[in-house]
């Protein structure tokens, strides 16, 4: 089983990255562009699990390892 974790800066904290790529993409020209957040990506390969043991497994992952709880969240996608 394929999964898609999605990580993201909380609404709450501030994105400097993003705010760097918005400055840039205006300075391109690209004015409709009105904020940018940045995140992450991960793929991920399960094997030999129910969908709903996958779901505990990676909520525990996204937890211990690729989120920080205090500035991100997550949410994930099974394929």
């Amino acid at each position: 089983m394929k999964v898609r974790v999605y990580v993201t800066l909380k609404k709450t904290v501030l994105d400097p990255q993003g705010k760097t790529i918005l400055q840039a993409l205006a300075s391109l020209g690209h004015k409709a562009v009105k904020d940018v957040r940045q995140g992450k990506i991960f793929d991920i390969e399960l094997d030999g699990l129910s969908c709903t043991d996958a779901q505990k497994e990676i909520e525990q992952i996204a937890r211990d390892v690729l989120t920080n709880p205090v500035i991100e969240e997550f949410r994930y996608e099974l394929e």
